[in-house]
């Protein structure tokens, strides 16, 4: 028997034992899932006492699969999509053992939802230009300052911060990195209307908002490092997505195609084989990506597949379009709404068209994304930078 095949052979043992003392059918969802936590299924591949068993990630599928047979409850990770996909993974690599004790668990189990209050009205595509000020009291940081573009701050209870400590250093060598409250007083929350109608993002306003110094995350001036962690895992979490064949926009689009003949033509045809080849092709290559996670940490691919997630997924939605003519041009629903979840293949086709438009945006800018494939993955020459090394506050603004 294999390493492999002991390690299955264990995991299967150890999800019978869980689902022996806590019944799915008679007990509480969550105290299933914190059980689930403790018994180091939650995540394999984090270390023993944190969610997992050390193991390697892609044992997670064969916990999931028997789990979902016995009708165990998830922990609804749409909800959280920012907690486990990059909150989590940062506090992992960077948090002290206090930090991984206290926000890990509650993080998984979706008892604390997560948000990203990284970019600024004059900080977007160029980051590290962020002008949040956090300023050292004595006894807590004190936050000064605006955040825009945050999915799920309404419903967060916790926001991973990132802001100026040291305006006299260059730009990115002056930021730390926080674990927000989003219930201080000093936070405000105001939604921000998007093309579909609803409002999925956020502004939010720091005013005098007191963070103590155990919820820094990392050392004081290492707050670009550890952001670039932050944002390699989520173009992982958006791009590099485990999705079957034919999954995502791919999936609607040719399950149109094969109950609508009456709307078929030769030239959409063409189109749509072209666009299912090179979603096959960004499948696998997600396979192989995650398969390189397993073994260290999310590279500079991650964003080449987040680069082809947003391109393919407006391709797709504008096929879509396209193919139902007049009747893809009615739209459902413009009601000003604050939802909990995200569906991408969600709604009518005309809902699809209009959110896809914000994947070349969210997640780092698709312009941005080629810059770090060009310099990263290529190789090639880095544009000229010439603030690299000017002190922040010398910075035009």
């Amino acid at each position: 028997m294999t390493g492999t095949e002991e390690m299955i052979k264990d995991l299967t043992r150890r999800v019978e034992k869980l689902l022996a003392e806590y019944d799915p059918a008679r007990t509480d969802r969550l105290e299933f899932l914190r059980a689930r936590f403790d018994a180091g299924l939650a995540w394999v591949h984090f270390p023993e006492g944190l969610g997992g068993l050390g193991l390697p990630r892609e044992l997670q599928a064969h916990v999931d699969r028997l789990l979902a047979e016995a009708g165990a409850p998830d922990n609804d990770p749409r909800r959280n999509g920012i907690g486990l996909g990059m909150a989590a993974p940062t506090i992992l690599a960077y948090g002290t053992e206090e930090q991984k004790k206290r926000f890990l668990r509650p993080l998984w189990t979706g008892e604390e939802i997560w948000c990203q209050l990284f970019s600024e009205p004059g900080a977007g595509s160029d980051l590290a230009a962020l002008a949040t000020r956090a300023e050292w009291d004595g006894e807590y940081w004190v936050v000064n300052g605006q955040k825009v573009w945050t999915s799920g701050a309404h419903k967060a209870h916790w926001g991973i911060l990132v802001a100026r400590t040291d305006p006299e250093a260059p730009k990115h060598r002056g930021m730390t990195y926080f674990l927000c409250d989003m219930r201080d007083p000093g936070v405000e929350v105001r939604p921000l209307r998007q093309i579909t109608g609803e409002a999925e993002f956020n502004e939010v306003f720091l005013t005098d908002v007191r963070i103590p110094d155990e919820h820094r995350l990392g050392e004081r001036g290492q707050g670009w490092q550890v952001a670039t962690a932050t944002l390699m895992n989520e173009r992982v979490a958006i791009g590099g997505g485990d999705i079957p064949r034919e999954g995502g926009m791919i999936g609607v689009v040719a399950d149109t195609w094969r109950r609508r003949p009456e709307l078929r033509r030769p030239d959409l045809h063409a189109r749509l084989m072209r666009l299912w080849v090179e979603a096959e092709v960004a499948r696998l290559t997600g396979k192989r990506l995650r398969q390189k996670l397993a073994a260290g940490q999310p590279g500079p691919e991650g964003s080449a597949s987040k680069l082809t997630f947003a391109r393919l997924s407006q391709q797709l939605s504008g096929l879509e379009i396209e193919l139902l003519g007049e009747e893809g041009l009615r739209y459902g629903d413009w009601t000003m709404k604050r939802p909990d979840i995200v569906v991408f293949t969600g709604k009518d086709a005309g809902y699809r068209y209009l959110r896809a438009k914000g994947n070349s945006i969210e997640g780092g800018t698709s312009e941005i994304l080629r810059n770090i494939v060009a310099e990263r993955v290529l190789g090639l020459p880095p544009e000229p930078r010439v603030d690299k090394n000017v002190p922040w506050k010398d910075l035009p603004r």
